[in-house]
């Protein structure tokens, strides 16, 4: 090989090289920096999980997925008991138990896929439905079938559902304000508190994000 040739391949991997360092360092550590330090000046909590905090600091959750608030699994249950003292969300799949905490399980999201007709389907909203009747109507309140929502009785699409409907929520307020020894106008502040209207009046449907809804409940009663 001729000195000419030692010379040019040289130049070549050494024009190589630089090109490599350069893309590393604007690809591979500036642009990540940009990216990162303008999400975390102008949306530092869609940036950081949109978490939500009690009133303690502690982070308790995402607001974008829901959670469960079950009894401890019995011997001989299937599926664990709603914990009657929370607000509930809607059925969901892939939740795990949770009591307002960080460590819960997220088993898998997705819906039942079943159609409208589907006599399986069919009879789960109908136990559904007579289960949110029973669990909800207290000693001074009782809840007509007719009041449920569709909400109360039918998954989301991914079953990570965080938000409720305001009705939902309402029908639960006797039920929570009993378990948890408070006024009825007292839980129902919280409920009007925490309802978020259509965005900019318009879009979307008013909603209650069961969270956020549980973790200032959980504060009233500690406080």
């Amino acid at each position: 090989m001729t000195n000419n040739s030692v010379s040019s391949t040289a130049r070549v991997l050494g024009a190589g090289l630089r090109a490599l360092l350069v893309l590393t360092l604007v690809c591979g550590v500036l642009y990540p920096l940009a990216v990162t330090g303008v999400a975390q000046a102008l949306f530092h909590d869609k940036a950081n999980g949109s978490e939500i905090k009690d009133s303690g600091g502690r982070v308790v959750g995402s607001s974008l997925i829901g959670q469960r608030y079950d009894l401890p699994l019995k011997d001989g249950e299937e599926s664990p008991a709603p914990d009657l003292k929370w607000f509930q969300p809607r059925p969901s799949n892939g939740l795990g138990g949770n009591s307002v905490n960080t460590r819960y399980s997220l088993i898998l999201s997705g819906a039942t896929n079943r159609s409208g007709d589907n006599k399986e389907l069919v009879q789960w909203v109908t136990d559904a439905k007579a289960a949110v009747v029973k669990d909800n109507s207290t000693s001074t309140y009782t809840v007509k079938p007719a009041d449920v929502p569709a909400d109360a009785v039918t998954s989301s699409g991914s079953g990570l559902d965080p938000d409720i409907s305001p009705a939902y929520a309402e029908l639960q307020v006797h039920r929570v304000a009993e378990r948890n020894n408070l006024d009825v106008k007292e839980v129902e502040g919280l409920v009007a508190d925490h309802t978020t209207g259509r965005l900019l009046g318009f879009m979307g449907e008013p909603r209650v994000n069961v969270l956020e809804l549980n973790t200032a409940l959980r504060d009233l009663t500690r406080g």
